[in-house]
């Protein structure tokens, strides 16, 4: 099969194109990953949806005006430059839809290693690091899907939960979540409904109530058109939409008995609106995933962070393979093909896309 890179336009996102591409030649102490398989969800359409903004186009460059848009998912080492890391070892980790990629293994051992490529040195920390499969805490051979399409949304899930709980709200009223259905969203829902206290309120299309309603883990299913519908009082309200008007209409409903307003995700991509200043109520705070990262590695130590996410990610990985459909595609065509479907809402809610590009 020959080498490729899967591009998007950055400022025109149905604009893409499959380019033939070289393995990059490498240099002392750099390593060569041969890009196996990843999963592709509305969650890379929000990286790049706030590429510019939080900087993931600059993770793997591209020509210019173009992007590749950043997946989670399983590499090989094919050729190695680097001190303790050799070839076939396989790592879970941040890659390009690409063939290849080098990178410039820091403190290698056993467990992985982080990219110490120059032009990632100013990017978040946690997407730099690559786990070897034999040490990795959350790895199971026969949940790689689950990982790859589950993986960094659930943490982005179990560190909602977290702040959640931490401020204090998370029994303070209901908690409102919009794209109900989204998978950071369900992530979040599982872990909060097993606390003590916490009323989940989901707000989804007409289209996604039945799938959200036999979730099981919210207490009610709202459609986007009915939020009147809901009682005022104290709320806290997790956007993972980033629709203006659905956050306009939250905060609208709730005005000043609205607690927080936690801005995640943009998975209606098209109606994301700026807003803060014009909303009733307090202005929505970007939630950003490794900020927190920092924040609980500083408190508990890196090592105790992994082994907490760890251990509320299997029950979920088991709870989500009993109703999750994965859809598996292979090559660069098919990558483009789901890109465009995730990119339009063309996927339904109870089904995931993994690819392989070998």
């Amino acid at each position: 099969m020959p080498m490729s890179d899967f591009l998007v336009k950055r400022n025109d996102l149905r604009e893409c194109r499959i380019v033939e591409s070289k393995a990059p030649e490498l240099e002392p102490g750099q390593t060569l990953l041969r890009v196996d398989s990843f999963g592709l969800s509305a969650n890379n359409v929000t990286y790049a949806v706030l590429g510019e903004m939080m900087s993931y186009w600059d993770f793997f460059p591209a020509e210019n005006g173009w992007g590749r848009v950043p997946m989670w998912g399983f590499a090989e080492v094919e050729r190695s430059e680097a001190k303790d890391v050799e070839p076939g070892m396989r790592l879970y980790g941040y890659l390009p839809p690409s063939s290849y990629l080098a990178v410039t293994p820091a403190q290698a051992d056993a467990d992985g290693f982080i990219d110490g490529s120059p032009h990632r040195a100013a990017l978040p920390s946690t997407y730099q690091r690559y786990r070897a499969t034999d040490a990795d805490p959350f790895y199971r051979a026969v949940t790689e899907d689950l990982q790859m399409l589950l993986r960094p949304l659930f943490f982005t899930s179990f560190l909602i939960d977290d702040q959640l709980v931490d401020d204090g709200l998370a029994a303070r009223g209901p908690i409102v979540i919009s794209s109900a259905s989204s998978k950071t969203a369900i992530g979040a829902a599982f872990l909060l409904a097993q606390r003590e206290g916490v009323e989940l309120i989901g707000l989804t299309s007409a289209r996604n109530v039945e799938f959200v309603d036999d979730l099981g883990v919210y207490a009610r299913t709202v459609t986007y058109d009915a939020i009147e519908s809901l009682d005022r009082g104290p709320a806290t309200f997790v956007d993972i939409a980033g629709d203006a008007g659905v956050r306009l209409a939250v905060h609208a409903h709730y005005g000043q008995e609205l607690l927080y307003s936690m801005r995640v995700g943009g998975t209606h991509w098209e109606e994301r609106g700026a807003g803060g200043d014009e909303l009733p109520g307090p202005s929505p705070t970007l939630f950003f995933a490794p900020d927190r990262v920092t924040k609980r590695s500083e408190d508990w130590g890196p090592a105790e962070l992994q082994r907490r996410v760890s251990g509320a990610w299997h029950p979920f990985c088991e709870w989500t393979g009993s109703w999750l459909e994965v859809i598996h595609g292979r090559g660069f065509e098919a990558v483009q093909r789901v890109y465009l479907d995730v990119l339009e809402g063309r996927v339904e809610a109870k089904t995931a896309h993994v690819l392989s590009l070998d």
